[in-house]
C-alpha cells in the first residue's frame, strides 16, 4: 500500500472508532506532553486509568479546550466521574470542580515528590556556590569535595542506596550538615506515603510535617498547604498518575519511531489508534 492509501485507511478508521465517547469512566487522569521538540505547543493527554488507555488528545491544554471536550461527553457520564488525578496545576483543578460533581480530585504524589527533590537540589548548588567563595583553603576544599557527586545519593530513596552511596552521604553531613536534614526531611515526607494509613491520618502527618520542613523546604511545604486536600485524598485508593507517565513516555517512542508528528490530527490519530487496537 501507498502511503496515501494507508493515510486514507487510517482516516477512515478514526471516524468508525475515534468518535465513540468513553463508558464506564470512574476515574480519569489528566496530564500534558509536548508534541513539538524544545518544549512547544503543550498538548493535553486523558486517560482512563482503570482501562489505562488514553481517551483524547487535545491540541491545547488550556482550561477552555479541555472543557469544551469534557461537556461534549456529556452530564451523564461527568456525573459519574469519582476520581481525577493531577499534577498541581490549578486550571486542571478548577475544570474538575466546575463540570465534575461527584469526582475527587487527587493531587499526584510524585508531582510532589519532584517538587521536594527539585527544592532539595537547588539548595545542593546554593551551598555549591557558597562553599566555592569561602577564603579558608582547607574548609574550601573539604566542602567542595563533600558536595561533589552528591546529587544522585540525595535524590535516592534510603533504601536504594548502595555502600558507596552511603559514604557519600556521610561525607556530606560532616560538611554540609543541613543538606543531609533536608535530606531527611525527604525521606521522611516519602515515609508518610508509603505508610498504610488514612486520609485523616495522613492530613495530621503532613502537618506535622510541614512544620518540621518548613526551614528547610519552604515552597514545598507551602504547596502542600494550598492543595492538603487532594494530597491526602491519594490515601483514599491510592490513585496516582503513574499510568499517566507511562503512556507519555510510550507516545514518545512512537513519536520516534515516526520521526517526529508535526501536524496535530496525525498526530492525535496515531496515538488513540495504537491504543485502540493495542
Amino acid at each position: 500500500m501507498t502511503p496515501t492509501e494507508i493515510e486514507t485507511l487510517l482516516k477512515e478508521t478514526e471516524e468508525d472508532v475515534l468518535k465513540e465517547k468513553p463508558t464506564g469512566l470512574k476515574r480519569l487522569g489528566i496530564d500534558e506532553i509536548t508534541h513539538l521538540k524544545g518544549g512547544k505547543n503543550y498538548v493535553a493527554v486523558l486517560v482512563d486509568l482503570d482501562t489505562r488507555k488514553p481517551i483524547e488528545l487535545l491540541e491545547k491544554r488550556n482550561k477552555e479546550v479541555i472543557a469544551e471536550y469534557l461537556r461534549g461527553l456529556g452530564s451523564e457520564i461527568l456525573n459519574q466521574i469519582e476520581e481525577v488525578s493531577i499534577d498541581l496545576w490549578v486550571p486542571y483543578k478548577s475544570v474538575v470542580e466546575e463540570l465534575m460533581p461527584n469526582a475527587q480530585v487527587v493531587a499526584d504524589r510524585f508531582h510532589i515528590m519532584k517538587q521536594i527533590n527539585n527544592e532539595l537540589d537547588t539548595q545542593r548548588k546554593k551551598e555549591k556556590r557558597e562553599a566555592e567563595k569561602l577564603k579558608t583553603k582547607k574548609i574550601r576544599e573539604n566542602k567542595i569535595k563533600a558536595i561533589k557527586n552528591s546529587k544522585y545519593p540525595l535524590l535516592k530513596k534510603k533504601e536504594n542506596l548502595n555502600e558507596t552511596e552511603k559514604e557519600k552521604l556521610k561525607e556530606v553531613e560532616k560538611a554540609v550538615p543541613d543538606l543531609i536534614k533536608i535530606y531527611q526531611e525527604k525521606e521522611n515526607f516519602r515515609d508518610i506515603f508509603e505508610s498504610k494509613i488514612t486520609s485523616d491520618q495522613a492530613f495530621w502527618k503532613l502537618i506535622e510535617w510541614t512544620e518540621s520542613a518548613y526551614k528547610y523546604l519552604p515552597k514545598s511545604c507551602q504547596t502542600i498547604k494550598r492543595w492538603i486536600n487532594e494530597i491526602v485524598s491519594y490515601f483514599d485508593n491510592r490513585t496516582t498518575q503513574g499510568t499517566v507517565e507511562g503512556i507519555n513516555q510510550k507516545i514518545k517512542l512512537i513519536k520516534r519511531k515516526a520521526y517526529g508528528l508535526n501536524n496535530f490530527d496525525n498526530f492525535r490519530r496515531r496515538i488513540l489508534l495504537n491504543w485502540h487496537f493495542g
